[in-house]
């Protein structure tokens, strides 16, 4: 047996930190190019329905990393797969920042996407070197770094957008990246899984993993479910803000660093999991993110920022803590699978979300805000009515 492997497992709390920011500064360059769309596109001469595509081929980018570079987790060693799936992301940001065209900065959107699943290996590799008693507690915490590193991408963007213009984004990022590779690479243990499979048995083995594991299944539901309803109001949010409260662009931002709040939940789930709570605590996530709706609704209702932004933090707390309560069941069923659990889950969940955000905007134009709200419900709703079949049938 690998000696690295039959080591209890240990991690100190500054090792906890420094995932949870890297995996916060990785998962924002998925998020950057977003409120720029309006910048970018007539400086790199993109027609204004193809600078949809920005976002389209990020999102699209991350998918397919999430498929076929997350697994490799469980075949090499993570250190060394880390960091260089993180230097990509050094590369991928340097090309969007010099640009001259629509095209480069396509490929550079697709590429920023691709390598930015270096978040979902460090999760997996924060679970592996964490305890069994404090696994969530530690899942928790990394996870809170990842979420407010999605919250705070938009706002950030728009205010070094503002000031600087929008290449110093990505530019300002190639550089953060870089440093944060640096330190990864002499911070991080090295960890050598013991599979011993190829590359296209581990791809094999990902539908097999889907088809055969229920919780897998379920779980990815759950959270899909929640992160549509997440994405539903980030994305139709900044609509209302500007169109029924006059916000300008930096006005939308800062409500947006609002909602980063949410992000307090999450080590706050990790340890109800670690205590066996994980059942009425997802429970009661879905319900938060099924009442921030109501919440939501009444703000607009009311003319009130100040409920709206309430909506904002517990939507994001609903969120949150079932991602956490989720994955601490997953990484408790398997340690020699867990990049590939980890990979179908996230990229599971993540196609909700991407659902959210394609039809936000036209359900907004068709039914207002509170069809925005009552589909949001619905969702959560949704998931809650689907878990109950799980406890009915235990």
């Amino acid at each position: 047996m690998d000696a690295r492997l039959a080591t209890s497992p240990t991690i100190s709390a500054g090792l906890v930190f420094l995932l949870a920011a890297s995996a916060g500064i990785v998962v924002a360059n998925i998020y950057y190019a977003q409120p720029l769309i309006g910048l970018i596109g007539p400086a790199i001469h993109l027609e204004p329905w193809a600078a949809s595509l920005i976002v389209t081929l990020t999102q699209l980018g991350y998918a397919l990393g999430l498929v076929f570079l997350v697994p490799l987790g469980d075949l090499f060693e993570n250190r060394s797969l880390i960091v260089t799936t993180i230097a990509g992301s050094v590369l991928a940001l340097a090309l969007a920042a010099m640009a001259p065209n629509g095209t480069i900065f396509l490929i550079a959107a697709g590429l920023i996407g691709l390598s930015s699943v270096s978040v979902q290996m460090l999760v997996p590799m924060a679970a592996q070197l964490a305890p069994d008693a404090s696994r969530g507690q530690v899942v928790g915490n990394v996870m809170a770094g990842l979420l407010l590193g999605i919250l705070l991408a938009r706002p950030v963007a728009s205010m070094i957008a503002a000031s600087f213009g929008w290449r110093a984004v990505f530019a300002a990022s190639a550089m953060l990246v870089a440093i944060q590779a640096a330190i990864l690479r002499f911070a991080l243990p090295e960890r050598s899984p013991k599979n011993r499979e190829t590359y296209g048995g581990l791809l094999r083995s990902l539908g097999t993993l889907l088809i055969q594991t229920p919780v897998l299944q379920r779980r990815s539901a759950y959270q899909a479910a929640a992160f549509a309803a997440f994405s539903l109001f980030w994305t139709a949010s900044p609509l209302l803000l500007a169109q029924q409260f006059g916000y300008s662009q930096r006005g939308i931002a800062l409500f947006a660093l609002v909602g980063a709040a949410g992000a307090l939940a999450a080590p706050i789930a990790g340890r109800l999991a670690d205590a066996g709570c994980g059942g009425r605590g997802t429970i009661l996530s879905l319900l938060a993110v099924a009442s921030s709706f109501v919440v939501a609704a009444g703000g607009a209702a009311l003319h009130s920022v100040p409920l709206l932004a309430a909506a904002g933090v517990l939507l994001d707390a609903g969120v949150q803590s079932n991602l956490v309560f989720s994955q601490r069941t997953i990484y408790a069923m398997a340690p020699a699978i867990r990049s590939r659990l980890n990979g179908i889950f996230m990229a599971l969940f993540f196609l909700g979300g991407a659902a959210g955000s394609a039809i936000a905007s036209i359900l907004f134009l068709h039914a207002g805000w509170n069809g925005i709200c009552g589909i949001g419900a619905l969702l959560a709703l949704a998931a809650i009515g689907f878990y109950a079949t799980e406890r009915l049938k235990n």
